[in-house]
């Protein structure tokens, strides 16, 4: 048991390392899809932003909270940095996080392991069903895999919940239509 705890740390702080791209901290936003007043902090490599302290500084076992890793790990999946973001938000203390979730089957998916990500999707609706983010990478899931029921499915959960005017409706609504065109 002891070996497998050094060894999770010792893969955690190497894929730390790699966290040389901007993070983007959003400011109060629980979809993911970020805040007004974002700020974006550079650090070297090696090096991850320290909320705390308000600078980059090398990291150290345990000293991310769940936000710093869930910061990280988004800004990595979206700059296509898929493995390092799975990586990373694979350290988060609450594994239950939606957030979280979210962006470990959104990492997945687009590193090809659809089912995989389906499967963190369906467990952040499991506990959040009103989080209409998962709901539309939900859908772009099911369009992956040629599912256009799936996706209109979830595009009816999302108008249900937020109405046809929320940007998720828009982007799913706008996947579909391209899909059904192609």
């Amino acid at each position: 048991m002891h070996k497998r705890v050094l060894i999770q740390a010792a893969a955690a702080l190497l894929a730390l390392q790699f966290l040389a791209v901007p993070v983007f901290a959003a400011g109060g936003d629980s979809s993911g899809g970020g805040g007004t007043d974002q700020t974006v902090t550079k650090c070297k490599k090696g090096e991850v932003w320290d909320k705390k302290k308000k600078k980059c500084v090398a990291p150290q076992e345990g000293m991310l909270d769940d936000d710093s890793i869930y910061d990280a790990g988004h800004a990595l999946a979206l700059a296509g940095r898929y493995d390092e973001a799975i990586a990373v938000l694979s350290l988060a203390a609450n594994k239950q996080d939606p957030r979280i979730l979210n962006y470990l089957g959104y990492s997945h998916r687009h590193s090809g392991r659809i089912t995989v990500g389906l499967g963190y999707y369906e467990e952040a609706l499991r506990i959040d069903p009103n989080y209409t983010l998962v709901r539309e990478y939900l859908g772009e899931a099911h369009l992956q895999i040629g599912d256009l029921a799936g996706a209109q499915q979830q595009l009816s959960e999302i108008e249900k919940r937020t109405g046809k005017g929320s940007r998720e409706y828009g982007m799913l609504a706008e996947q579909i239509d391209h899909f059904m065109r192609s």
